[in-house]
């Protein structure tokens, strides 16, 4: 990313690689693990920072977990994985105020200005991106990256994308990893800008941290072991979560 300015170089030679993934993270889980690992492994990523997010302003209700435990959670769960690491750069604001994405990648790229940047979010989050403060300014200022769902298709762009923005398919750009599908997009606004969008669309994880909180608190039939990892499923029996 050479200036936030919108105007990204993709592969820009000698520049880090980093992607912001930002959630609730109530709890992390495997799915959000196997959505990392296609993103770092597809795109050559160098980092993935995983960020808990204090208050999401969608989420008016808040998280059903505590900041710091969603944290601990999150640091179990990377633990040991390449290239994954924590970032607090959404910790709660002295002031209370909400967590807004753009601000988040703006305040990134100040503390990074030397590292091209992404921004990776789940299939849902992109179709109520509209719904986002400053929707058409976020993939100007990092590389979106979208994992698909079950059922998730985006066969029309158009009518997902912030109002403004156009979007072109790019041929030329294919996974590093050839196991992993990858779609490339350059979007274009009125000022003449362009920014790059790229699809995940073969992932198949169907995880809710949701339905897991509903089976941790007996509401639903018992979740497989696999659907978090062991040690925040040890960390949650430990401190009496989701009860």
């Amino acid at each position: 990313m050479s200036s936030y300015d919108g105007h990204m170089q993709q592969d820009s030679p000698g520049k880090r690689r980093v992607a912001f993934f930002g959630g609730t993270f109530d709890p992390p889980h495997c799915g959000h693990l196997a959505i990392a690992r296609a993103a770092r492994d597809a795109l050559s990523l160098d980092a993935v920072l995983f960020a808990p997010v204090a208050a999401q302003p969608l989420k008016p209700e808040g998280s059903t977990t505590p900041y710091p435990d969603r944290v601990a959670m999150t640091e179990l769960a990377i633990a040991g994985e390449r290239g994954f690491e924590i970032s607090a750069i959404d910790a709660p604001d002295a002031a209370g105020h909400p967590n807004y994405t753009l601000h988040t990648l703006q305040k990134l790229h100040a503390q990074l200005p030397h590292a091209e940047l992404f921004c990776l979010i789940g299939a849902d989050s992109f179709l109520m991106l509209r719904k986002w403060y400053g929707a058409s300014e976020i993939p100007f200022a990092a590389h979106l990256v979208v994992a698909s769902r079950p059922g998730r298709h985006f066969h029309h762009l158009a009518a997902v994308l912030p109002p403004g923005l156009t979007a072109h398919p790019v041929k030329q750009i294919a996974s590093a990893d050839t196991r992993i599908e990858l779609e490339a997009y350059e979007l274009h606004n009125a000022a003449g800008q362009t920014a790059r969008l790229f699809l995940l669309p073969g992932l198949d994880i169907e995880i809710s941290a949701t339905g897991i909180r509903e089976q941790l608190r007996g509401e639903a039939p018992a979740a497989p072991h696999t659907v978090v990892p062991a040690a925040v499923a040890e960390y949650i029996r430990e401190h009496g979560l989701y009860r």
